[in-house]
């Protein structure tokens, strides 16, 4: 086993949420209400201006108000970061943590401050948040040395706050796979709060292993995991079902590293049918896991088991080559 990996604990319950960045077109209370009907354990909640705005005044008073309605409804819940125009209404999740201008990486550090203090008030698992894309002109190694120097304040915060800062590899991003998290977190020194969000769509996009390998070798640092379907090579979030990941392989490797903070459901392009794919999501994961042998699923345990949905393999496919 290298340092890299991870030998599997006792199988854990899975909990699914949906991400509120794929129902944008509802209000937030009425997004937490259809998430809690439907039966979903928790929220990933996005920070953007029409849910829980994080630069308009009496951020403190709205985030209690927010919490008060999670524990009334009983859902669990991260917080992310990945607004497109929440800081620059004309530049897509600009500016970033690399941006040449020391004002812009600020602005952006400060977006990840608010977000900290908002996930200790909520009792969020984790933070999220992504590197960027390098800027036309930088260097690499000017890129590293900004993204670790920009995120050191995040990551005093949060670990005073006691909350995970999850960083996820994005495609087309400087930090866009494993090894680069790893890089980052030997530049930094490997600070306990800095965690790992794994998206699974990610890993069939453009990961050398298969996603169920990615789950294995990411478990010691795994904080927040995001899934929907995607195929190789193209970074496209689609619905469950619709692309090539293995569902069962992958909820059956999750669930024997013993993660236990939420699966949150990752259909950021599908808000204008986004209660559609929030009601279908769930039966679909619920499903796979238990063709998994998850019988750990906490709601699974009195309930039949469905047919299985369109897209799921019926057993675990042996690993594809890279």
């Amino acid at each position: 086993m290298t340092p890299e990996t991870a030998e599997p604990t006792n199988p854990a319950p899975l909990r699914f949420g949906y991400g509120t960045n794929g129902l944008a077109y509802l209000r937030l209370d009425d997004a937490l209400a259809l998430l809690a009907d439907l039966g979903y354990d928790g929220v990933g909640l996005t920070l953007d201006h029409m849910h829980l705005d994080p630069l308009a005044p009496d951020l403190a008073a709205r985030t209690r108000q927010v919490g008060r309605r999670l524990a009334a409804l009983g859902l669990e819940v991260t917080v992310e970061t990945g607004a497109r125009y929440v800081l620059d209404p004309r530049r897509k999740h600009g500016p970033s943590l690399l941006d040449p201008d020391p004002a812009d990486r600020s602005r952006r550090a400060d977006l990840l401050l608010r977000a900290v203090r908002v996930a200790a008030d909520l009792g969020a698992h984790a933070v999220h948040c992504f590197s960027g894309t390098l800027p036309p002109g930088t260097d690499e190694a000017t890129a590293w040395c900004r993204l670790a120097e920009a995120l050191t304040p995040v990551l005093e915060a949060a670990t005073a706050a006691g909350v995970p800062l999850a960083v996820e590899p994005e495609p087309g991003h400087l930090l866009a796979t494993l090894a680069d998290f790893h890089h980052l977190r030997r530049a930094l020194g490997d600070p306990t709060h800095l965690g790992l969000t794994l998206d699974l769509g990610h890993c069939q996009c453009l990961e050398p292993l298969p996603p169920a390998d990615c789950v294995r070798a990411a478990a010691p640092w795994l904080r927040h995991v995001q899934i929907e379907d995607m195929r190789r090579g193209r970074h496209e979030h689609l619905p469950l079902g619709e692309g090539e990941i293995d569902f069962p392989a992958v909820l059956s490797a999750l669930a024997a590293t013993g993660y236990d903070a939420l699966t949150v459901v990752e259909l950021p392009r599908h808000s204008h049918a986004g209660p559609h794919y929030a009601e279908t999501s769930l039966p679909f994961l619920r499903t796979a896991a238990a063709r998994a042998g998850s019988a750990t699923l906490g709601q699974l345990s009195s309930a039949p088991t469905a047919p299985l949905p369109s897209g799921v393999p019926s057993a675990p496919l042996s690993p594809r080559s890279p």
